[in-house]
């Protein structure tokens, strides 16, 4: 018996998007990506750091708020005009914000809330950004020929975090944010089903990205001894594989997948 061909093979005739491409977990994807033969574009907003990696790995670099839609709409127009359709999309653009529901101000002993302006920000970066990336792609996508006979057309990646059921204090709208990447997650993948879609959520641990860089060494080891195997921060080069292998699984759909060391994160 024939074997039929099943899901997606990353190679030279795949393009793929990646969010946050420039550096840190989507830096390394679009680099394992490029590694594999896809043709890489790299979404972000840092014009001298996404222009170098993109570079770097053989990709473009498309400059892209992805909270803002015109901007999105712009991006996704060049990409397709300088490298195809895309077939693989990965959303790790994100931002975090460390504020608690409410404050004690030093000065005056006065108790202040958390103002919404910063709490929208996140919001919209990490929550509505995904969901328009994954919108307008899907859109896109549905349009394009089955890539094999189980009819698959394209993947989206989401990322999350463990703080999307395990926030900490001062996580209150970075955890929101997460916890509706997760949430919209199964829902997106059963609208898409029909057109041969699928559609998974990362959601790392402690991985040493640049939302770091502000941290001492001792910081840092100390959050590293926090994770119960292996002790350590993780390398965005296993977020990166692990992104690559939902690609390549036809059975991964609708799935959100802790990538954690077996960490539950302690209330501060």
């Amino acid at each position: 018996m024939k074997e039929r061909k099943r899901a997606m093979k990353l190679s030279s005739n795949i393009v793929a998007i990646v969010t946050g491409g420039a550096s840190g977990l989507g830096g390394a994807t679009a680099k394992a990506l490029a590694e594999r033969g896809v043709k890489g574009a790299v979404f972000d907003l840092n014009e001298n750091v996404g222009k170098a990696h993109a570079e770097a790995i053989g990709g473009r670099y498309f400059r892209c708020d992805v909270s803002n839609e015109a901007s999105v709409d712009e991006a996704l127009e060049a990409s397709r005009k300088s490298l195809g359709s895309e077939r693989v999309l990965v959303n790790c653009a994100g931002i975090a914000i460390a504020k608690r529901v409410t404050r004690k101000v030093k000065e005056t002993g006065a108790i202040e809330p958390h103002d919404l302006a910063s709490f929208s920000k996140v919001i919209q970066v990490n929550l509505i950004g995904t969901f328009l990336m994954i919108a307008k792609s899907a859109a896109h996508m549905q349009s394009l020929a089955p890539l094999d006979k189980d009819g698959e057309r394209g993947v989206m990646i989401n990322t999350a975090s463990v703080a999307a059921t395990d926030g900490q204090i001062g996580q209150v709208a970075y955890a929101a944010s997460k916890g509706g990447v997760l949430g919209m997650t199964l829902p997106i993948a059963r609208d898409l089903a029909q057109s041969g879609i699928r559609v998974c959520t990362i959601m790392p641990g402690l991985f040493l990205t640049p939302m770091f860089d502000s941290l001492s060494e001792e910081a840092k080891q100390s959050l590293a001894a926090s994770v119960p195997f292996p002790s350590r921060l993780g390398d965005p080069a296993e977020y990166a594989a692990l992104a690559c292998h939902i690609c390549e699984n036809a059975m991964l759909n609708g799935e959100a997948i802790r990538l954690d060391g077996a960490i539950r994160m302690a209330p501060r």
